[in-house]
């Protein structure tokens, strides 16, 4: 049996930064990088890994960020994945919103509301899942005050990141003394999020791009999404050669409109096949990483059942599904504990019954006209 004394200390593997060979500069398509920092490691902590930036880039994001506190050990590759999936959800909310991020999914996100606080939407976003939360990532869209930086403090958390911070909220953030289970906690203040393209039109400044085991590279052109308002969602609407027109008869609430573009937003960051339930600005529940659709919506609705405990049930909330319904079945298992509003793609050879079952149950549904899948 193999006994390297490097990893006699499992958990010091979690702190330690592993050592690579990486260049300072390097250069695809013509375009050079610079060297922004070692990370502490890759996906896992034997992976050495790095983190670069384009030299020539006015728009640079997630690369232009400022450490305020990182303790002993830095930033590692997960802690970028997760703040880069954050900010792409956070970038389409122009109210206070935030995320929290575990393993590049949202465990929970929320916007605020009449009369919330920017720590009431931060206790949102955590008890939305607040077990998937222990130790997540969070994420703002605005600045962070001293009671929102309270209440990050009162769970593990592994960083935190936002435009800005007020000198009270850092001094509670970096008060390790008192917060001993926050001792190791990063803090980072990334540029305005508006430089961050949105919709299908806007600059793109990067391609994406997936190496395979062999070197193999795929660019592709990163999402951006055609739907700026309610007022983009389309009528569900489909014809059968037997059964003739159809479209869904049910008109969404301004409430459920406003909860379903906040859930489509939420999806174009949920790991496919993904489904975000909603109500009150507040996702309920994500289902993420399915094989099938109906997977998805079990999942969420398993999530959201257990965490509430009989106490609350579902009961009009919304659901936005990344891909569209193959079938009726992941629409009925959603009708039956109570959401009453649907966005999808549309698409399918069975939008007639799918819209058919939400028009017997009453609930509203619209199609986006693109699908938003995200196989990160």
């Amino acid at each position: 049996m193999s006994q390297d004394p490097k990893n006699n200390d499992l958990k010091a593997m979690y702190r330690t930064k592993v050592e690579g060979s990486f260049p300072e500069t390097i250069e695809i398509m013509g375009r050079q990088w610079i060297k922004v920092e070692d990370l502490r490691y890759g996906t896992n902590p034997h992976q050495p890994s790095a983190f670069y930036r384009p030299v020539e880039g006015e728009k640079v994001f997630l690369g232009a960020y400022q450490i305020l506190k990182t303790g002993k050990s830095g930033l590692s590759q997960t802690n970028l994945e997760d703040l880069h999936h954050a900010f792409g959800i956070l970038k389409f909310l122009n109210k206070p919103a935030c995320a929290v991020m575990k393993h590049c999914n949202p465990s929970g996100v929320a916007i605020q509301q009449e009369g919330q606080t920017l720590a009431d939407v931060y206790r949102r976003a955590r008890d939305a899942d607040p077990q998937a939360a222990f130790g997540g990532v969070v994420a703002f869209n605005t600045e962070v005050d001293e009671a929102t930086a309270e209440e990050i403090m009162q769970t593990v958390i592994e960083g935190v990141s936002a435009p800005s911070f007020t000198s009270t909220a850092l001094s509670v953030l970096n008060n390790s003394e008192k917060y001993k289970r926050n001792k190791e906690i990063r803090i980072i203040k990334v540029p305005p999020l508006d430089r961050l393209p949105k919709y299908i039109g806007d600059d793109i400044y990067a391609w994406e791009m997936k190496v395979f085991d062999d070197g193999s590279i795929v660019l592709a052109q990163p999402y951006l999404t055609k739907i700026k308002s309610p007022a983009d969602f389309i009528k569900a609407r489909a014809e059968h050669s037997k059964k003739g027109k159809i479209e869904s008869t049910i008109t969404p609430s301004q409430r459920e409109l406003e909860d379903l573009l906040f859930a489509w937003y939420v999806n174009i960051h949920v790991r496919s096949n993904g489904v975000v339930i909603v109500k009150n600005g507040q996702t309920l529940a994500v289902g993420t990483g399915q094989q099938d659709r109906v997977g998805a919506v079990e999942q969420a609705i398993e999530k959201a059942q257990k965490k509430y405990k009989g106490e609350e049930t579902l009961e009009g909330a919304v659901l936005a599904s990344d891909g569209f319904f193959p079938f009726p079945d992941a629409v009925e298992t959603a009708i039956r504990v109570g959401v009453k509003a649907f966005l999808q793609p549309g698409g399918s050879v069975s939008d007639y019954d799918v819209i058919e079952t939400a028009n017997r149950a009453g609930a509203s549904m619209l199609f986006t006209g693109e699908r938003c899948f995200s196989h990160h």
